[in-house]
């Protein structure tokens, strides 16, 4: 503590006193992205009088742009400009959006008339679409830039790897509470107090972070960007092909080795086996009585060096493993739009109806989601791993944490399918509507199969990637989950198409059947991951 205080208030840049500013600039982005995303299911539906089943698909394309945006952020920021400038451009972009969401809520003219009971409801026009995938865009931007390069800024503040977890735990809750506090308090005053004030506090809300962001400036330690990451990854396979006749060497004294200030020799670092095509890009042909510099008699350009190599060798093993996220994050998205559709229909009181109490917004219902991802990641830290290292004598790895997540997830979501097969059953005698709270158990439990495998993700990758793609390394869940939300919507579409599953009234689907399939489909996926896990060798 006495070593923290000193960090703080001495006049070194870097530390602790950069995490306020740090996270203060991505809770900004959260909360008003969070307080947009987990509603406009709603908007699209009450406001653009567009139908549930094509709103559905609508939002989970939204969703897909803004979960895929951060990996594009990521490789901005590591091979063109670097974090601090990309965050901040990625912050008026979403202050932009925020304003144009607001502008959709406030002038009638920006979206259609609504309906009446005397007329047919009229749809968007495609201005007015036009109006409204800007702001998405514009928010999915600001996401893009802001919620792992921010990660990475505030990792790069520190030097021991352990303060550097220690941040990442508290930028996670951080992120969970402000991803609450959208779908609890922005949903509320769009619901209650109107759209255009829901919005209005989300453009208030980036703009006093954004200034919050910037007066930590003086404070963040920046890291120097050498060349091109991605450049070298390109290079390794170019020159792998135009040397694929070219013979192996088993001789190490045959391949380039390079250290950061020029100078030529055997590095610690050895070529592995496994894509032993790739070696040849490293190849070099020594003259006689001279040591390996890099001079070759080989046609065409320079070699690449081995670290290179095998920095390409450690994404490529990595791949497997990344492909297992993609069916999660498929099936968590499905789910989620799914229960929103569910809670519109639900008695939504917190109470239950004899009682009454607040109405809870369909929008927030996945808000116990965040809460128990919330609440568990500090219960894992101090209580859950320490008895998990005493009795196993390690503590657990990214892959132990990622398969607990998994089976959490498929047990969530078998418990969604028993939920709506009984309120089906009770449909036929009662009709009255389920109590919302009913949907909340299953939803718990995604929230701590959560809090198991997104940070796990996070780790392994931040682990595992080389040393200059750490922003984009943290930004690597952000790719399965940005696909998964696009294959959501081809597969809600898949179903519809091919079965009565999905209706526009949701007392006349099978959403219980759909829950069953996803199941299934967790379950095979989650085989599928062991298998991986057996068969990959950590680079670390």
């Amino acid at each position: 503590m006495d070593e923290t205080l000193t960090t703080f208030l001495d006049g070194e840049k870097g530390g602790w006193r950069t995490f306020p500013f740090v996270t203060g600039g991505v809770v900004g982005v959260a909360m008003a992205a969070s307080g947009v995303l987990s509603n406009l299911l709603v908007y699209l539906i009450q406001q653009f009088n567009i139908r549930s089943i094509e709103a559905t698909q609508i939002v989970n394309v939204v969703n897909g742009c803004t979960s895929l945006s951060p990996i594009l952020g990521a490789i901005i920021a590591d091979s063109c400009f670097g974090c601090f400038p990309v965050a901040f451009t990625a912050s008026v972009a979403c202050l932009l959006g925020m304003l144009l969401f607001t502008l959709t809520a406030a002038l009638p003219s920006l979206r259609p008339p609504p309906c009446t009971q005397t007329a047919t409801c009229q749809g968007p026009k495609p201005g007015q679409l036009v109006v409204l995938y800007m702001a998405s865009a514009l928010m999915a931007t600001g996401i893009g830039g802001t919620r792992f390069n921010l990660a990475t800024l505030g990792a790069n503040q520190f030097d021991s790897p352990r303060e550097q977890g220690t941040f990442f735990n508290w930028y996670f809750v951080a992120l969970y509470v402000s991803a609450i506090m959208g779908q609890v308090g922005i949903v509320y005053i769009q619901d209650n107090s109107g759209w255009n004030c829901g919005f209005g506090l989300c453009a208030i809300i980036v703009a006093i972070c954004l200034f919050a962001f910037l007066q930590g400036r003086r404070y963040y330690r920046h890291t120097d960007r050498k060349e091109n990451p991605f450049v070298g990854l390109v290079n390794v396979v170019v020159l792998a092909v135009e040397r694929r006749k070219m013979g192996e060497s088993s001789d190490d004294q045959c391949y380039y080795y390079k250290l950061e200030d020029g100078d030529t020799k055997l590095a610690p670092r050895s070529l592995t086996p496994g894509f032993r095509f790739l070696n040849r890009a490293a190849l070099v042909e020594p003259k006689a009585g001279t040591p390996t510099d890099g001079s070759t008699s080989c046609p065409g350009r320079p070699p690449c060096t081995v670290d290179q190599v095998e920095d390409l060798k450690s994404l490529l093993r990595l791949l497997p493993l990344v492909a297992a996220a993609l069916p999660v994050s498929t099936i968590i998205s499905t789910h989620s739009t799914l229960t929103t559709l569910q809670a519109l229909s639900a008695d939504r009181h917190l109470l239950p109806s004899a009682a009454g109490g607040p109405l809870l917004p369909a929008g927030s219902v996945t808000v116990f989601v965040l809460t128990a991802a919330a609440l568990s990641l500090p219960l894992l830290d101090r209580a859950v791993f320490p008895a998990w290292r005493a009795l196993a004598r390690r503590p657990p790895s990214p892959l132990h944490r990622i398969a607990v997540g998994h089976a959490l997830n498929v047990v969530a979501i078998a418990g969604s399918a028993l939920v709506e097969s009984s309120r089906l059953r009770a449909l036929r005698s009662d009709p009255a509507p389920i109590w919302v709270m009913w949907l909340v158990p299953p939803l718990v439990l995604l929230g701590l199969g959560e809090a198991f495998h997104f940070p796990g993700q996070v780790a392994l990758y931040y682990q595992e990637f080389p040393e200059t793609l750490k922003s984009t390394a943290t930004a690597m869940f952000a790719l399965a989950s940005g696909f998964g939300f696009y294959l959501s919507s081809g597969l809600i579409a898949l179903v519809q198409r091919m079965t009565s599953w999905l209706q526009d009234d949701v007392n006349e689907s099978r959403l219980d059947n759909v829950y069953w399939m996803l199941a299934g489909a967790g379950l095979i996926n989650f085989v599928y991951f062991l298998v991986c896990v057996s068969l990959y060798k950590q680079r670390s």
